[in-house]
C-alpha cells in the first residue's frame, strides 16, 4: 500500500469516527434545550419540560425507523420525496448505520425547538402527537429537498447544517402553535373591546440553570455545524464561525439592550448567542471570518426585534423566544449563504455569494428555497395543529395551567420539593364526587342554599350597609384572575394577594409517583383581603360569591371585619369577646 493509500486511509477512518462524534454532540444538544426551556419558564412546568424533550427525541427515533429515515434518504422519486422502504429491518447487514444515527440526532432537534415556544400550557398527548408528526413528515420531505438529492439540492441550494432545514423549520412550527394555542393565562393585559393593553413579563424560575444550556447548545453546536466536514482546513474554519457569530451576536445584543433598556438584558443575550449559532449554520462552511462577523452582528439585533415583534405587535406568546432565536435566524441563515459565502473558504469552490462577486444567482436559488420550505412546514403543521385541536385538544385547562402541568399532567409534586417554601409538594386536583357536588354549575340557576354551602359567608353585615370593613375571601388558584377583575369592575382596586395552602372537605387528592401512593391533603389557595369604603359590602360579598362558584361544596370562603371594633378591641377599647363575636 502506498504512503497516500495510508494517508487516504487514515483520513478516511478519522473523519468516519469524527462523524460519530459529532452525531453524539448533537445528541448531547438535547440536554441544553431542556436546561434553556426549563430555566426560562416557571418551576411549576419543569417537569413536564423535561419530560417532552426526553420524548421528542425517543418518539423521533421510533418513527424516523418507521418512516422517516426512508422518505430523507430514499431513492429519490421525481426530486420530491425519499422512497418508502425497511432497510433498517429487511438489509441490516449493509444498513448505513452511521448516516441513519447522524440524520437522526438532526431531525429530533427541529422537534424539539417547538417545545419552547408552546410551554406552560400545551397538553402532554398533543405535543407528542405534533412531536411525532413532525419527525415523520414535515422534516424528512424538506430535508429530503435540501440533503437528500431533491429538487432543490439539485439547483444548488446551500445548507451546510440545517438553519433552512432545520431551525427555521421549526421556528415555523413554533409561531403557528403558539398562535393556534394562545397566551398563556395572564401574558397580555386586554380591554373590553380585546384589544391588547399591556405585556406582562414572565421572567424564568431559574437563570443559572438556562445558561447552562446554553453553554451545552454552544458546545453541541461545534459537532451540528463540524460533524460534516471532510478535511481538516474545513473543520477549522468552521469551528471559527461557530464561534465567532455567536461571540459577536451576544456583544451586539449587550451593547443594544444597555443602550435601549438602560441595563444589558440577562436572558436576551442569552439567547442572542443562540441566534447567531442558528444564523451561522448554513453558511458556516462557506463563509470567512468577516462574514461571520456580520452573519452575528445582525443575528444580536434580529433576536431583540423578533421577541419584541412577538409581544407587540403579533401578541404570540414565546416563552423562550424561540421564534425569534430560529424561524428569523433561520431565515437569516439561510439567506446569508447567498450574500456572503466564498471559495476562499476551504473546501468551497462553487458558491459565491452577492458581496463576493457572485451575483444574485446563489442569493436567488437561497430565497426559492426559504419561501418554499417555509411554505411546505406552514401549511403541513398547520393541517396537523387543527386536527389535533379538533380531536383531543391542544391546550389544557384553566386550573391546570394555573396550578402547573408537572402535578396536573405528571403526578409531580414538584421539580424542586426539596427546595419547596410552602408545601407544593400537594399542588394536586380535588375530587369531584357526591360529597361536594352541589348539582348545578350555574350560579343564576343555583339556590341561595347551594350558593352558601359552595362559598360560606361567615360574619355577613346587613345589607346596602357601608362603611370601613376588612373582606378576606379564600379562593382557588384557578378563580384569582376571574375574582381580581370583578373586583376591578365593581369598583375595588385596592388589594393584598398571599398564596396559601388548605383543605376543605374535600380533603385533597392523592396521587401516585412510581406506583406509591403520595399523601396529599393540603391544596394551593388565594386569600384575598380587600378594605372596603364605599361601596356596599354585600355587593362585595355577592360578587364575590358569584366569581367564585362552580358548583362544588369549598369554592371559597368569605370573612367580614367591622374595621372599627377590630381596632377599638386592639386598642383596649373593648374586652376579646367583641373580637370573638366579630369573627
Amino acid at each position: 500500500m502506498t504512503e497516500d493509500a495510508i494517508v487516504s486511509l487514515v483520513s478516511e477512518h478519522t473523519f468516519g469516527i469524527w462523524f460519530l462524534i459529532g452525531a453524539a454532540l448533537v445528541f448531547w444538544m438535547q440536554a441544553g434545550f431542556a436546561m434553556v426551556e426549563a430555566g426560562f419558564t416557571r418551576a411549576k412546568n419543569t417537569g413536564n419540560i423535561l419530560m417532552k424533550n426526553l420524548m421528542d427525541f425517543c418518539i423521533g427515533t421510533v418513527v424516523f425507523i418507521l418512516i422517516g429515515f426512508s422518505l430523507l434518504l430514499g431513492e429519490d422519486l421525481v426530486g420530491f420525496i425519499g422512497k418508502p422502504g425497511f432497510d433498517i429491518f429487511t438489509a441490516y447487514a449493509d444498513f448505513d448505520f452511521s448516516n441513519f444515527v447522524f440524520n437522526l440526532v438532526f431531525c429530533a432537534t427541529t422537534a424539539t425547538i417547538v417545545s419552547g415556544a408552546m410551554a406552560e400550557r400545551t397538553k402532554f398527548l398533543s405535543y407528542c402527537i405534533y412531536s411525532g408528526v413532525i419527525s415523520a413528515l414535515i422534516y424528512p420531505i424538506e430535508a429530503h429537498w435540501i440533503w437528500g438529492g431533491g429538487w432543490l439540492s439539485q439547483l444548488g441550494f446551500h445548507d451546510f447544517a440545517g438553519s433552512c432545514a432545520i431551525h427555521m423549520v421549526g421556528g415555523i412550527s413554533a409561531l403557528i402553535g403558539a398562535k393556534i394555542l394562545g397566551p398563556r393565562i395572564g401574558k397580555f393585559n386586554r380591554d373590553k373591546s380585546g384589544k391588547v393593553t399591556k405585556v406582562n413579563a414572565f421572567p424564568g424560575h431559574n437563570l443559572p440553570l438556562g445558561c447552562l444550556g446554553c453553554f451545552i447548545l454552544w458546545f453541541g453546536w461545534y459537532g451540528f455545524n463540524g460533524a460534516a466536514c471532510t478535511s481538516i482546513p474545513q473543520l477549522g474554519s468552521v469551528f471559527l464561525t461557530t464561534t465567532v457569530a455567536p461571540a459577536t451576536a451576544t456583544v451586539v445584543c449587550m451593547v443594544f439592550t444597555w443602550i435601549k433598556y438602560g441595563k444589558p438584558d440577562v436572558s436576551m443575550c442569552l439567547n442572542a448567542s443562540l441566534a447567531g449559532l442558528v444564523a451561522i449554520t448554513a453558511p458556516c462552511d462557506v463563509t470567512d471570518c468577516v462574514g461571520a462577523l456580520i452573519i452575528g452582528a445582525v443575528a444580536g439585533l434580529l433576536v431583540v426585534f423578533g421577541v419584541w415583534l412577538l409581544d407587540y405587535k403579533l401578541h404570540v406568546d414565546d416563552p423562550v423566544g424561540a421564534v425569534a432565536v430560529h424561524m428569523m435566524n433561520g431565515i437569516w441563515g439561510t439567506i446569508a449563504v447567498g450574500l456572503f459565502a466564498t471559495t476562499s473558504a476551504p473546501g468551497n469552490d462553487s458558491v459565491k455569494g452577492l458581496f463576493y462577486g457572485g451575483g444574485f444567482h446563489q442569493l436567488g436559488i437561497q430565497l426559492l428555497g426559504f419561501v418554499t420550505v417555509a411554505s411546505w412546514t406552514a401549511i403541513t403543521i398547520t393541517i396537523a395543529f387543527l386536527i389535533i385541536k379538533a380531536t383531543i385538544g391542544l391546550r389544557v385547562s384553566e386550573e391546570e395551567e394555573i396550578v402547573g402541568l408537572d402535578a396536573m399532567e405528571h403526578g409531580i409534586a414538584s421539580a424542586y420539593s426539596g427546595f419547596s417554601i410552602m408545601d407544593v409538594s400537594n399542588t394536586m386536583t380535588m375530587d369531584v364526587n357526591e360529597n361536594t357536588n352541589l348539582g348545578t354549575e350555574s350560579y343564576e340557576d343555583a339556590s341561595n342554599a347551594q350558593k352558601d354551602a359552595a362559598v360560606k359567608v361567615v360574619s355577613a353585615v346587613p345589607k346596602d350597609v357601608t362603611g370601613m370593613y376588612k373582606v378576606v375571601i379564600i379562593a382557588k388558584l384557578s378563580r384569582y384572575d376571574k375574582l381580581r377583575k370583578a373586583m376591578n369592575d365593581l369598583g375595588v382596586t385596592g388589594m393584598t394577594v398571599t398564596q396559601v395552602m388548605g383543605c376543605g372537605i374535600q380533603r385533597g387528592a392523592g396521587e401516585k409517583y412510581r406506583g406509591v401512593e403520595m399523601d396529599a391533603t393540603l391544596l394551593p389557595k388565594v386569600k384575598v383581603e380587600v378594605i372596603v369604603g364605599n361601596i356596599p359590602v354585600d355587593k362585595v360579598i355577592e360578587t364575590a360569591k358569584k366569581t367564585l362558584y362552580t358548583g362544588h361544596i369549598g369554592d371559597g370562603k368569605i370573612f367580614v371585619y367591622d374595621v372599627a371594633k377590630v381596632v377599638k378591641v386592639r386598642t383596649g377599647e373593648e374586652d376579646m369577646q367583641a373580637l370573638l363575636d366579630v369573627e
